[in-house]
């Protein structure tokens, strides 16, 4: 791969066909992953009978039957609850922390800095399932199994990754926007919030969305942390119907439909600055 005068890339013809047959398996990905939602969210407007016998096919007759069991017969509604706050609090969490952490690495020389960084780079090879045994004696001894609030000190400390992307991107910021903000008497908490974080709105959309659905759609955490069933989330609820498929296979449907349309949205509203946060905060630096 080389480039023009004008300073275009030439492509090789291997780099053509690499990309082909990348954009072929993507193509693949893609209507696949479509049609198994296009055939979840039928099915979730199916009867029982009617799903048994038509899996594949058009329901003969839409029906809300299985939306208004979960929602009114089951605790559903206060399992998505503690998803949402799980999600929503430990997210916001994240964000903060990853990026006032990042934002003290990128810019400030301090002794230890190259520790931390590398610490943090070590903390993205290591998945957090590695550390629950201490992480459930901790809990044990504080006294927060089977509550939101730990699982939500969990999330908050999972900020390896957020802290690389962001400082990734502070490094990028020229020094010079701090140094007028502190001629003009600002303190250093005053350039991160008024500063730094208006400018890093696509790296934190990217980080949170990416955060929030893993942290919607997690299965092992709540399973080992949250064993009373007030504090179930999504997750586990749907779990529970899956354990029981055939008596319960159009409940599954429905309660997978109504766990997907949040990340839907989501996905919908932020998938501008997902793109702009991954060009800006992953490649640059």
């Amino acid at each position: 791969m080389g480039k023009t005068k004008e300073g275009k890339q030439i492509v090789s013809p291997t780099g053509k066909l690499i990309r082909r047959i990348f954009s072929v398996i993507l193509l693949i990905y893609t209507l696949v992953t479509i049609l198994v939602l296009f055939y979840t969210v039928i099915n979730a407007f199916k009867t029982k009978p009617d799903l048994i016998n038509n899996l594949f096919g058009w329901p003969k007759e839409f029906s809300l039957d299985s939306f208004k069991k979960i929602l009114l017969e089951d605790d559903f509604l206060l399992y998505f609850r503690n998803s949402v706050i799980l999600t929503g609090v430990g997210t916001f969490l994240t964000l903060a922390l990853a990026s006032m952490a990042a934002y003290g690495i990128a810019r400030y020389t301090f002794k230890g800095k190259e520790f931390l960084t590398l610490f943090f780079l070590v903390g993205m090879m290591f998945p957090i399932q590695v550390s629950v045994l201490p992480l459930f004696v901790m809990l044990r001894k504080m006294q927060l199994i089977n509550t939101l609030l730990g699982m939500i000190l969990i999330y908050a400390a999972s900020i390896s990754l957020p802290v690389y992307i962001f400082q990734k991107f502070f490094q990028t910021i020229p020094v010079s926007l701090e140094e007028s903000a502190r001629l003009e008497g600002a303190s250093e908490f005053t350039i991160y919030l008024k500063i730094m974080l208006p400018l890093s709105k696509p790296v934190l959309a990217t980080i949170g969305l990416i955060t929030a659905v893993g942290r919607w759609n997690d299965f092992y955490m709540p399973m080992v942390f949250l064993g009373k069933k007030s504090t179930h989330t999504l997750t586990l609820a749907i779990y529970r119907y899956l354990q029981e498929f055939l008596r319960n296979m159009n409940i599954s449907f429905a309660a997978v439909v109504i766990t997907l349309i949040p990340i839907i949205i989501l996905y919908c509203v932020f998938s501008k600055q997902i793109v702009a946060g991954l060009v800006g905060g992953a490649v640059k630096g």
